[in-house]
């Protein structure tokens, strides 16, 4: 995992007001819940007294309990009441699980994955996507790690061979460049594929007016962008669950459309399409060895592998900076 970074980790829809909400991300048991003001809580599913689950358990007004022995629990991972000691003893400091610091915002779910900060940076979703956009989402789990579902996205090489009935018609097997540029964090990668005929693939640098072709984007950690046209995009959120899964979620964003009722029915049309187009990937990501993608791993990586070579490399030089600040 990259530290110090925002992690789209759920819909914001799954964490309901009045109850409690376990998953597993970055490998470790949690639960989420709606506190005071709607803030959102994220703490360890473990308690510190005897080690049962807290999820097992129920929000106790804004408070998380422990259903072995009632210990409630606030957003900073502090036990606030002992029951068995009476509710005016103060609390030993001792008596906490881990928390993380956790927000809602464009409709996810946010995990700050790091050391605990006075000032954190901004989430970094999509300028574009803030307002005026509705959307549709469904999710589901890859057993892969989250890079491997990331990389996915960023192939502009598999389209004629694992989407050759959907996006992949046309028989453009030839890929030029692409164009990877990146702005802080993000990754902007323009495709520009063809039919074989016999000519050699352009070089990135050989691509003139590269920014007025078709373009995708990656926002590190774990977000992607399709970016279809001015008023259509797919986001992907890619949720890190543990070493081998991922928690997809996928939003088909448009703002052609602005009437309530038609622009929901139009959000959900476009699900039965993206579920096709989905698990073409799926079938083949599943297969890939090892389930996890390193900046080195023995692969034959091709010119039209840019972007993915990219990603491998931002994401070492994150992980590295994050090395040397422990230092």
């Amino acid at each position: 995992m990259i530290k110090n970074q925002w992690y789209a980790v759920l819909d914001a829809k799954e964490v309901k007001p009045g109850k409690l909400t376990g998953v597993t991300r970055f490998s470790e048991k949690l639960v989420f819940w709606r506190g005071e003001e709607n803030k959102i809580g994220c703490i360890y599913d473990q308690c510190c007294h005897r080690g049962a689950s807290i999820f097992a358990g129920k929000l106790c007004g804004n408070h998380p309990e422990c259903p072995f022995h009632g210990f409630t629990y606030n957003t900073s991972g502090n036990v606030s009441c002992i029951p068995a000691n009476g509710s005016k003893t103060p609390v030993a400091a001792n008596f906490k699980v881990h928390s993380y610091t956790a927000k809602e915002a464009y409709g996810f779910i946010w995990v700050w994955y790091g050391e605990r900060q006075e000032e954190l940076p901004e989430i970094p979703f999509f300028e574009e996507l803030r307002e005026g956009y509705s959307y549709s989402t469904f999710s589901e789990n890859w057993e892969v790690h989250y890079t491997r579902a990331i990389e996915n996205q960023l192939d502009v090489v598999h389209l004629p061979f694992v989407h050759a009935s959907t996006i992949g018609k046309g028989n453009k097997t030839l890929v030029n460049g692409p164009v990877v540029t990146w702005k802080d964090d993000r990754m902007t990668f323009y495709v520009k594929n063809e039919k074989d005929r016999g000519q050699k693939p352009e070089k990135p640098d050989e691509i003139a007016d590269y920014e007025a072709l078709f373009s995708l984007q990656l926002q590190m950690p774990n977000l992607w962008q399709n970016r279809i046209s001015d008023k259509v995009r797919i986001v992907a959120a890619f949720a890190p669950v543990d070493e081998e899964n991922t928690r997809i979620y996928l939003r088909f964003y448009q703002c052609f459309m602005r009437a309530p009722i038609v622009k929901q029915l139009i959000n959900k049309m476009s699900i039965p399409m993206n579920k096709v187009i989905f698990h073409q990937d799926r079938k083949v990501v599943l297969t890939q060895q090892p389930r996890k993608s390193e900046l080195i791993m023995g692969e034959n990586l091709i010119q039209g592998d840019l972007p993915i070579i990219e990603y491998r490399k931002r994401r070492d030089h994150l992980k590295n900076m994050n090395k040397k600040e422990e230092k």
